[in-house]
């Protein structure tokens, strides 16, 4: 009786120590891709009326996708013939009133940027996409741009960046 007990412990073990192993915390599924190449997103919202020019916006974002995809997992960034292909164009940033006050002036702001992913899986083609993807910042209409520009492009690139990476790595 103690041996059979011993036994299926032991077998119990090695199958919850083998089910752990394939269990991921960020929901990525690399498959067999070992590299990742982020190609730079050229700003060219500035090309379309009511948008705003933002200098270093397409850096600051095309840094903060690779940043991204580096910590969430275990893949190598190179600069080209990446198991995994990002590249794309900021299509979108521009501030438009949300909310008016009784006086007919905006009492909220918001801040929206728009980007343009094609992504490319050289290892499981039928995975490639080309998407947009946008989120928002808000913010009262007596502060300038200038004082949550960092806060707002912080959670505007975080949600986006999450978005990407959902759609081109999460297996959920």
């Amino acid at each position: 009786m103690k041996k059979k007990l011993l036994k299926t412990i032991g077998l119990l073990s090695l199958l919850l120590l083998n089910s752990c192993g394939i269990y991921n915390f960020t929901g990525g599924d690399v498959g067999t891709a070992e590299t990742f190449q982020v190609n730079f997103f050229q700003n060219y919202a500035t090309q379309s009326a009511g948008s705003i020019i933002e200098p270093g916006l397409d850096r600051n974002f095309t840094l903060a996708l690779q940043d991204l995809i580096m910590n969430q997992t275990s893949l190598d960034l190179v600069t080209s013939n990446g198991d995994l292909l990002y590249e794309g164009e900021i299509v979108e940033y521009r501030i438009a009133p949300m909310t008016a006050t009784a006086n007919q002036t905006a009492a909220q702001n918001r801040l929206t940027m728009s980007v343009n992913v094609r992504f490319y899986n050289t290892t499981k083609e039928d995975v490639d996409f080309e998407r947009r993807f946008s989120f928002f910042f808000d913010y009262p209409a007596n502060s300038l741009l200038d004082a949550v520009k960092s806060q707002a492009h912080e959670e505007i690139f975080e949600r986006i960046n999450q978005d990407i990476f959902s759609a081109s790595l999460a297996d959920w």
